[in-house]
Formats: C-alpha cells, sequence, structure tokens
C-alpha cells in the first residue's frame, strides 16, 4: 500500500512539475551590441556683430561615437540603453538614453537587412571644458535613422547608418559692461552618417 501510495505522489509531483518547468523555460533573450563612429554634418547660419549684422553660413563636420546595448525582444526588435559622444566645435557632449533597433525583414535569412533606429535621451556636458566664465549645460537629444546590416544573422556584422540628430544646449555667458545676462540656447540639427559593427 505504501508503495503503490509513493508511485502515485511521484506521478503527481511529475504531473504538477511539468507546467512549472515549462515557465522556467522562458526564450533566452540574447544581448545586442551595436558601436558605431561617424560624422555629425551641417550647416550654421550666424550673425557677426563685431563687423555688422552680416549673416554667415558655413558648413560644419563634427565628430561623433555612440553604443547601444540591449536586449533582443524578438526577431525584430531590441530595445535598450544608448551612451556617445558628440565633439561639436563649441561643445562635447555625452548623450545618454534610450533606444530601439527594428529590423524591417520579417524573418532575416539575407546577409543584407534594412533595420530602423530611434534614440532619445539627454546630452550631458560633462566632459565638456569651456572658457573662464563660461558655463555649458546639455539638454534633450533625438536621433531617429535608418541603417544597413551586412552580416550572417547570428553572428557578427558591418553596420552602416544614416539618421538626423536634434540636440540641444545652453550656455551661460560671463556678464559684460552694464549687461545683466548673457546667455544663449543653441539647438544643433545634424545628419549623421556612421559606421561600425554589431553582433
Amino acid at each position: 500500500m505504501k508503495f503503490i501510495t509513493g508511485i502515485g505522489l511521484a506521478v503527481l509531483i511529475g504531473l504538477l512539475g511539468t507546467p512549472a518547468t515549462a515557465q522556467i523555460d522562458l526564450p533566452r533573450r540574447p544581448f545586442v551590441n551595436y558601436t558605431e563612429l561617424g560624422g555629425l554634418f551641417g550647416r550654421v547660419a550666424y550673425t557677426q556683430t563685431a563687423t555688422g549684422p552680416d549673416v554667415t553660413v558655413e558648413n560644419k563636420v563634427s565628430f561623433t561615437a555612440q553604443t547601444f546595448n540591449g536586449v533582443q525582444l524578438t526577431r525584430q526588435l531590441a530595445v535598450g540603453g544608448v551612451v556617445g559622444i558628440d565633439w561639436y566645435r563649441a561643445a562635447l557632449l555625452m548623450p545618454v538614453g534610450a533606444g530601439i533597433r527594428f529590423d524591417f525583414v520579417r524573418h532575416p535569412r539575407k546577409n543584407v537587412r534594412l533595420f530602423g533606429m530611434a534614440d532619445a535621451g539627454y546630452g550631458f556636458a560633462w566632459l565638456h571644458q569651456g572658457s573662464t566664465g563660461y558655463e555649458t549645460n546639455g539638454g534633450l537629444m533625438l536621433n531617429p535613422g535608418l541603417g544597413l546590416r551586412l552580416g550572417r544573422p547570428a553572428s557578427s556584422a558591418f553596420i552602416l547608418t544614416v539618421g538626423y540628430k536634434r540636440q540641444y544646449v545652453f550656455v551661460q555667458k560671463p556678464i559684460s559692461g552694464d549687461v545683466i545676462s548673457r546667455n544663449e540656447s543653441r539647438l544643433y540639427n545634424r545628419l549623421t552618417i556612421r559606421a561600425g559593427v554589431s553582433f
């Protein structure tokens, strides 16, 4: 009788344990990384007050680098965090934020795939060193774009991205003469072109 009861108890535990095991064996969420280097391209218009109200327009090219680290939630969607460096002529910023990477191919088996990206966060001026009396503070950062991933789906690959970057910067300048406040609000609108690797 004890033997039969023991067998019944073992079968019962086995049956109850099956759903628990199925819940524990969740699909693995692989880690993904996109690391890129490139340039920020734009045209800037400014007024030269020293020589008169003449407006000067110049082409600007700045260095940019960033890394995206996240989790592949589905075959197409990855979410994670973004950290980078943007070296403008008058500001060195470190954008920190969140981002997504979305593969437009539903079943990616080809070696060339198109993906979309969108990053949002805040550009910090932690690494910036300004002139005496100048205080530079970062602001909101937005960076949507498109990219190509060249490589096998299950291995590392070469990536090329093109996007638009919008970055706010606020500068407090030293007071001179009868001026009470000399605050400046800057808005950087740039075309981003980056190349890098992903895995």
